[in-house]
């Protein structure tokens, strides 16, 4: 199961693990016809997908999305589980501290940190012993670039986070992790590069590997931490970044 699967990172990751033979739940917040696009694709590679609609803001809603979850698993996959979970779903608000609302502050909040903690909670009724966990970091907590104080901080919250679910899920053989993306493009992001003329070129200049990322410097990552030859990695934060300002 992908959250914020219909496009940018959660597509690539999506895809990535249906090409190592993973069938993927796709949950999309609005992108509806995005999300039909990528159970498509996922089943041009000969894998079964779904795709089910989520405001992962919004924690009441999440009882009944997963009566849908498990309704889905019964009738395509004969299955009361599911195996991995990729806490991906995002929002973005850039403002510097001073003048960072606490609008804001709530709705980032809402989605970066209490909708991860508590959807991974009623999740876990329905995510198999053994399964996977991942959770979606970001280069920025480790260190600063004006204008993503709340988000960072939500973030670092992430990373704490996940040590605590690694150390009380592993008696389940549930590994926990976080991921943490550098500067990659997307769609998501767009606006941000687009509006800031040589921000490209900066963030090369501060990359040891010389560019900025692309979602399938991410995916691929996702698609190793859910797999066998990761049964033994929990409780980290992995940053993928290319090397930002080391």
């Amino acid at each position: 199961m992908v959250t914020g699967g219909s496009r940018g990172l959660g597509k690539n990751m999506a895809l990535r693990l249906a090409e190592k033979g993973n069938d993927v739940i796709i949950v999309y917040r609005s992108k509806a016809q995005e999300a039909g696009e990528v159970v498509a694709a996922i089943e041009a590679l000969g894998q079964k997908a779904a795709a089910i609609q989520l405001d992962t803001a919004d924690v009441k809603s999440f009882d009944h999305f997963f009566t849908q979850v498990s309704g889905i698993l019964k009738d395509k996959w004969n299955r009361d589980s599911f195996d991995f979970l990729i806490n991906n779903a995002g929002i973005s608000r850039p403002s510097v501290f001073p003048e960072t609302s606490e609008q804001d502050f709530d709705d980032l909040m809402n989605v970066h940190f209490k909708g991860v903690y508590f959807l991974s909670q009623k999740a876990l009724r329905l995510l198999a012993d053994g399964g996977r966990i991942v959770n979606l970091s970001t280069g920025l907590a480790r260190f600063s670039t004006p204008g993503y104080a709340a988000y960072a901080s939500m973030k670092g919250a992430i990373d704490t986070l996940t040590r605590y679910m690694a150390k009380e899920l592993g008696s389940r053989g549930i590994t926990v992790n976080a991921l943490a993306p550098g500067a990659i493009y997307t769609d998501f992001n767009s606006a941000s590069f687009d509006s800031h003329p040589g921000m490209t070129e900066f963030i090369s200049s501060i990359t040891a590997l010389g560019r900025v990322g692309e979602p399938n410097d991410i995916g691929g990552v996702v698609a190793f931490l859910c797999s066998e030859d990761a049964r033994w990695i929990t409780g980290q934060r992995i940053e993928v970044s290319g090397g930002m300002f080391l």
